[in-house]
C-alpha cells in the first residue's frame, strides 16, 4: 500500500467487477480525484456508476485496487474507510429507517462510539447544513421527498466524512427540491463524486465529468468539454 499523496482522496486502478450471473460491470477502470474536487459519473442505464460507486466504501469488492486517503479497501480497513467515505443512495428510503428524524441522523455517530453529548452536537450541526433544523422529532416516512433526500444527507454528514459519494441525488425531485439539493451539494466543503443523468445539475455542480459505458471509462475531462461534445454523448447512449 503506497503512502497518501496529499491532494488525492480517491485512487481506483484497474478496478473491474462481475456479477454473479456473468455479467461484467465493471471493466478495468482506473482514476485518480483529489480533494476538494467535485466530479460527475455519467453514462447511460446499465453502464456500471451504481457499480462503481458501490466499491467505495467497500459494499462491492472486485479486483483491483482501491485507496481511500492512502488507505487500500480491506477487511482490515474497512471500518476507517467507511468513516471517510459517506455514501448517498438514489433513494432516500433505502437510507431512512429510525423512528425519528433525529434517530436516523444519528445512527452514524452512535455506531462510531460517541457520547451522548457529542451525537447530539453532530446531529443539529448536520440538520443544519442541510437546512433542517426543527425537524429532529419529525418521522422520516412523512418527509416529503427532497426533505428525505436532506436527511439522508444530514444522516451521512453526522459522521463528518472527507468524501461523499451520491447517487442520482437529483432524481424525483420537483423543481425547487432540485434546486436546494444543487445549492446544498455546491455548499459542502466534501471531495464528492456524483453519479448522474442530470446533466444541467452536473454542469452545475462538476468541473470534471467521468464518462463510462460498458463497464469503461470511456473519457475523463472537464465538464464543458464532455457535456459539448454532442457526439460523443449520443455515440455511448447519453
Amino acid at each position: 500500500m503506497s503512502s497518501e499523496p496529499s491532494n488525492q482522496q480517491i485512487l481506483i486502478e484497474k478496478l473491474s467487477f462481475t456479477y454473479p450471473d456473468g455479467r461484467q460491470a465493471i471493466d478495468s477502470i482506473s482514476l485518480q480525484i483529489t480533494r476538494g474536487e467535485k466530479v460527475a459519473l455519467v453514462g447511460p442505464n446499465g453502464a456500471g456508476k451504481s457499480t462503481l460507486l458501490l466499491h467505495l466504501n467497500g459494499i462491492l469488492r472486485g479486483k483491483g485496487v482501491i485507496q481511500i486517503a492512502g488507505l487500500e479497501i480491506n477487511d482490515h480497513t474497512i471500518k476507517q474507510v467507511r468513516s471517510r467515505v459517506g455514501m448517498i443512495f438514489q433513494n432516500p428510503d433505502d437510507q431512512l429507517f429510525s423512528p425519528t428524524v433525529f434517530d436516523d441522523v444519528a445512527y452514524g455517530p452512535i455506531y462510531q462510539g460517541f457520547p451522548e453529548p457529542s451525537i447530539r452536537e453532530k446531529v443539529y450541526q448536520a440538520l443544519d447544513q442541510v437546512n433542517l433544523l426543527g425537524f429532529e422529532d419529525r418521522v422520516s416516512y412523512h418527509l416529503s421527498l427532497g426533505e428525505k433526500k436532506r436527511i439522508a444527507i444530514a444522516s451521512v454528514l453526522s459522521m463528518q466524512p472527507d468524501i461523499l459519494v451520491l447517487d442520482e441525488p437529483t432524481a424525483g425531485l420537483d423543481p425547487a427540491g432540485r434546486r436546494r439539493i444543487i445549492q446544498l451539494l455546491k455548499d459542502l466543503p466534501q471531495t464528492m463524486l456524483v453519479a448522474s443523468h442530470d446533466l444541467p445539475m452536473v454542469e452545475s455542480l462538476c468541473s470534471r465529468t467521468i464518462l463510462i459505458n460498458h463497464g469503461k471509462l470511456v473519457a475523463d475531462s472537464n465538464t464543458a468539454g464532455i457535456l459539448g461534445n454532442t457526439t460523443l454523448l449520443f455515440d455511448n447512449g447519453m
